[in-house]
């Protein structure tokens, strides 16, 4: 990669002045600082299970791919691996930024899945649960896999959507690096602002490799959280509704 030296401090302070000021691009700047800038210009966040695709303008996702591609390279090359002459990692840190922003992250750097809601035309209010959805993401404390499933229960409001829908919706949340009960949280967020249910209720059951690969290495140990909100919070025989038809169809599953 080419860096362009400012001739001058003076040149370096007015450079980043300006940027901070209006959000404009330099030339001399890395696009994940143009990006950033763009963040904190507009009181953005940007922790590691935020979405940031709102700043990321035309083109830079490969620019981005790009510069990640690069800082992998310096990892590996810290690791003490010869990048190259060894022809199993001489493209890894291409496979790995592409995977990384496409892939992986996605929910970070690509925005939400179009999803089309319709009038709740039959004023249905009768509740139904969608699962299992096979969720993937990543430990945000050590990026290794997060492995799972989760189950949406909804009682309908004014607007409904599609089945499918939920699981694309659950894979875009998922794709970027989590703890769990965040996660739950974050999508439970998505889901109302969607199709404003009466009430909404999730379960998720997941394994972390970063119990199973590392530390205490405990292949058997999975963690299972959940968040009831609406109707399902204030309304106990529907939140037991809710638990009663998820084991159901565990159990039919199973067999």
């Amino acid at each position: 990669m080419t860096s362009i030296i400012p001739s001058s401090t003076d040149e370096v302070t007015k450079g980043t002045d300006v940027i901070q000021a209006s959000g404009n691009s330099s030339p001399n700047q890395l696009v994940s600082d143009r990006i950033r800038s763009r963040l904190i210009e507009k009181g953005i966040s940007y922790f590691a299970n935020d979405n940031v695709a709102e700043c990321i303008e035309p083109g830079e996702l490969k620019e981005l791919e790009d510069e990640v591609a690069c800082r992998f390279r310096d990892l590996l090359t810290s690791l003490v691996i010869d990048i190259d002459n060894d022809h199993n990692t001489k493209e890894t840190a291409n496979r790995v930024a592409r995977m990384y922003i496409h892939e992986v992250f996605k929910g970070r750097y690509h925005k939400q899945p179009k999803v089309t809601s319709f009038p709740n035309v039959k004023k249905l209010d009768e509740i139904y649960t969608v699962g299992p959805i096979t969720v993937r993401s990543a430990c945000s404390h050590h990026f290794v896999p997060i492995m799972g499933h989760c189950w949406i229960g909804i009682k309908p409001g004014s607007r409904v959507i599609g089945l499918s829908k939920f699981a694309r919706v659950a894979d875009w949340v998922f794709s970027r690096p989590h703890i769990q009960e965040e996660a739950v949280m974050i999508l439970a967020d998505e889901i109302e602002r969607l199709c404003e249910p009466q009430g909404v209720g999730i379960i998720i059951k997941a394994d972390h490799y970063c119990m199973k690969l590392r530390g205490v290495k405990e292949s058997h140990c999975s963690m299972v959280n959940s968040v009831v909100r609406g109707d399902f919070r204030h309304d106990s025989s529907l939140k037991q509704e809710f638990f009663e038809l998820v084991r159901q169809q565990e159990t039919a599953l199973s067999r």
